[in-house]
């Protein structure tokens, strides 16, 4: 009997797990569409998730998307949070399929011929809807080990069970066992659909008391929550506070569904009049439903209250970039906060010159490294880097443009022309640092061989042009005086140098017949450097016009 339950259960997660892969695997480009442009506020964001969830069948499956794309960018935090909401009350689709199909008709009937379908669907390669195929293969298999399940749990002796039903009189502990039963049971098989399927089985059978049964269903709420937790692990910190939302709206809904435990199961047996023995596959999934709507009424005025906490909660890690930069301009009209408008952009070129020093101090371990674990490791975070330079860049001009309608003195009026110019260098040097990695990368991927002495050839010159952005970082939003200016003409020209004298040694080697691509590679970097030169004393020279 014990294998025949686990055959039947695996037969039950295998089909809901093919059937979801098939149809996220047809359909997934336009499910990716419809999450990234449905989500414009709160109610589509709610409409969204809940649809794609009723589709793929599984509000797991629909999470762990989201996290995704908060980490990718795609989606913002707010945004994510209506399409967690939705995808909880779509998941209750699958225990409504099974109270209202599961047991009214032979579903092995239907599952069969479904199976069947679906496997000539894959085996004929031409019609290219193998995918199409498993969707129809799973969900046969779904209701065939849905219809095994149901056929070896009457085998069980209702009085072997009997412990169940003696846990359902005794108060709050009766509601806290199911509860942790749910969740335990949830965390095991990863599916609270696969639960409360299993949950609405045993409860049809006579096995499961209905209060007990509700309590599971509550708990497999919270168990759920596994598979957003599992897929933030290593994310970017919105995909981390995405993750949490989805753990806080189950947690603290099945706390007040508990709290308020007896008028919960009241308003189901409203909605569904007569006795619940009668019923009790319609009353689960209706509980199932009726908790997740409720618990979405209850969070979705509070979407951006939510956001905030999750902010405060979860920090980013030392070395993490955060995924959006924001930068926003106080209007004023007294000279002195005119002047405290143009400090506060001083302070975020400060932090945008660290971000340079940042990217091109990994580039210089990535080059003394040249691994595949190096690349794996830092290229993620180089690209986020750039990305929110670009960010800094636009937020910080139109920051600076806008503090020019104060009213500056012209001395600090000068000093924003300048500082508009500095951002400009600034992102180059970003976007120069973020070439030479994917250069770098490329080489490694490519595995690209470099004679020693050209490696250690690099290291002055990239010594020096490290040199010259902590120059950069020591004088940021200083005047530079003429002395200072000079020393800074004297490192570009010392980087000039070294370029030529690299191209050249570079080019002697192309004629001598070495490999091609790795010297034009290797021409690349050192041209991208000696830009990195250059910018830097572009800064220079609009930090000596500052007064």
């Amino acid at each position: 009997m014990i294998l025949q339950l686990l055959g039947s259960l695996g037969l039950l997660l295998y089909g809901m797990q093919l059937m979801s892969d098939g149809i996220q695997k047809s359909a997934g480009q336009s499910l990716h569409r419809i999450l990234g442009l449905m989500t414009s506020n709160r109610v589509f964001a709610v409409l969204t998730g809940m649809l794609v969830t009723m589709i793929i069948q599984s509000s797991g499956a629909t999470t762990v998307m989201v996290v995704s794309f908060v980490n990718a960018g795609l989606m913002t935090l707010p945004q994510s949070i209506g399409v967690i909401f939705g995808a909880n009350i779509g998941t209750t689709i699958t225990a409504w399929i099974v109270a209202l199909f599961g047991f009214n008709f032979n579903i092995s009937a239907l599952a069969i011929p479904v199976f069947g379908i679906g496997f000539f669907i894959t085996f004929f390669k031409k019609l290219k809807k193998q995918s199409l195929g498993e969707a129809f293969m799973g969900f046969g298999m779904l209701f065939l080990g849905l219809d095994f399940l149901s056929s070896v749990i009457p085998t069980v002796d209702p009085e072997s069970m009997g412990f169940l039903s003696n846990l359902t009189g005794n108060g709050f502990l009766s509601i806290f066992l199911g509860v942790l039963a749910g969740i335990i049971v949830t965390v095991l098989l990863h599916s609270s659909s696969a639960s409360t399927a299993i949950i609405i089985t045993m409860s049809y059978n006579g096995i499961l008391p209905w209060e007990f049964a509700a309590a599971m269903v509550l708990g497999s709420n919270i168990g759920s929550t596994v598979d957003a937790i599992l897929a933030a692990i290593g994310t970017k910190v919105n995909a981390r506070r995405a993750a949490l939302v989805h753990v806080l709206f189950n947690v603290i809904g099945t706390c007040l569904a508990i709290i308020f435990f007896k008028p919960l199961l009241s308003l189901v047996d409203f909605i569904i009049p007569g006795p619940v023995i009668d019923s009790i596959t319609t009353h689960i999934a209706m509980l199932h439903t009726v908790f997740n709507l409720v618990n979405t009424l209850i969070f979705l005025p509070f979407v951006n209250q939510l956001a905030k906490f999750t902010e405060k909660v979860i920090k980013p890690h030392k070395d993490e970039t955060p995924d959006v930069y924001k930068f926003e301009f106080t209007s004023v009209g007294i000279r002195e906060n005119s002047e405290a408008s143009v400090i506060r952009a001083e302070k975020e070129i400060s932090d945008m010159t660290d971000i340079v020093i940042d990217m091109f101090t990994r580039i210089q371990k990535g080059f003394a490294q040249r691994t595949q674990d190096f690349i794996a490791e830092n290229i993620d975070k180089l690209s986020a880097s750039e990305d929110y330079a670009d960010q800094m860049q636009e937020e910080l001009s139109k920051f600076l443009v806008q503090c020019q309608t104060l009213p500056l003195s012209d001395k600090l009026r000068n000093n924003v022309s300048m500082m508009l110019r500095i951002v400009d260098d600034l992102e180059s040097l970003t976007d120069d640092c973020y070439s030479i990695a994917v250069l770098l990368k490329r080489s490694v991927e490519k595995k690209m061989e470099f004679a020693t002495e050209d490696m250690e050839r690099l290291d002055p010159y990239m010594e020096l042009v490290q040199h010259f952005l902590e120059f950069i970082k020591e004088n940021t939003n200083k005047p530079l005086d003429t002395e200072k200016l000079r020393l800074a003409e004297v490192m570009e020209d010392q980087i000039d140098m070294f370029r030529k004298n690299l191209k050249k040694i570079a080019r002697k080697r192309l004629e001598e017949g070495a490999n091609v691509k790795a010297e034009l590679l290797y021409l690349d970097v050192i041209r991208h450097i000696e830009k990195m030169g250059d910018h830097a004393f572009s800064i220079s020279e609009s930090l000596s016009q500052t007064k």
